[in-house]
C-alpha cells in the first residue's frame, strides 16, 4: 500500500510541475501512474509524434520570437544529454514523411526513445534542467502524441 501512496505523491508532484495534461502537452495523472506501475525492470520505449507551430507560443513569459522548430531545438539541447544521462537512447529521430496504412495523420517529426525502465524515464522528467527546458517543447508543439511501448 505504501508504494501506491508514494506513486500518488510522485504523480501529484509531476502534475504540479507539468500541468494536468488536459491540453495534451503533458501526461495526465493516469498516464504518469501507468508509467510508475509498470514492472520495475521492464524496458520502455516512447514513440513521439510532433507537429510544430509556425511560431512558438510561450504561456507565461516573454521570449524572443522564434519558430516552433527553433523552440524545439532549445528543448532538444537540454533533453538529449539528460535522456542519455538516465540511460536512455534514441532509436530514431526523423522527419515524418507519410502514412502508409491507417488514418491519415500530419506530423513534422517522429522520435523513438528507449529507456532501461520506467524509473529512468521518470528520472528524466524529474530532472530540474529538463523541467525548465520543457517550456520550449510546449511552446514549439501545436500537437504531440507519445505512445508507451514495452521494449
Amino acid at each position: 500500500m505504501l508504494k501506491k501512496s508514494e506513486n500518488e505523491q510522485r504523480a501529484n508532484q509531476l502534475l504540479e510541475w507539468y500541468g494536468d495534461g488536459a491540453d495534451g502537452s503533458s501526461p495526465t495523472k493516469a498516464q504518469w501512474l501507468h508509467l510508475m506501475e509498470r514492472p520495475a525492470e521492464a524496458p520502455v520505449t516512447f514513440v513521439n509524434f510532433f507537429k510544430m507551430r509556425a511560431e512558438a507560443i510561450y504561456a507565461d513569459e516573454i521570449e524572443s520570437p522564434r519558430s516552433g522548430e527553433e523552440a524545439f531545438a532549445k528543448y532538444a539541447d537540454v533533453s538529449v544529454p539528460n535522456l542519455e544521462k538516465v540511460g536512455g537512447k534514441f532509436l530514431l529521430l526523423a522527419p515524418f514523411e507519410a502514412n502508409f496504412l491507417g488514418t491519415e495523420e500530419d506530423w513534422d517529426l517522429v522520435v523513438v526513445a528507449s529507456y532501461p525502465n520506467g524509473a529512468a524515464a521518470l528520472d528524466l522528467y524529474e530532472n530540474a534542467d529538463y523541467r525548465k527546458a520543457f517550456k520550449h517543447r510546449r511552446a514549439a508543439c501545436l500537437n504531440q502524441k507519445v505512445l508507451v511501448c514495452s521494449a
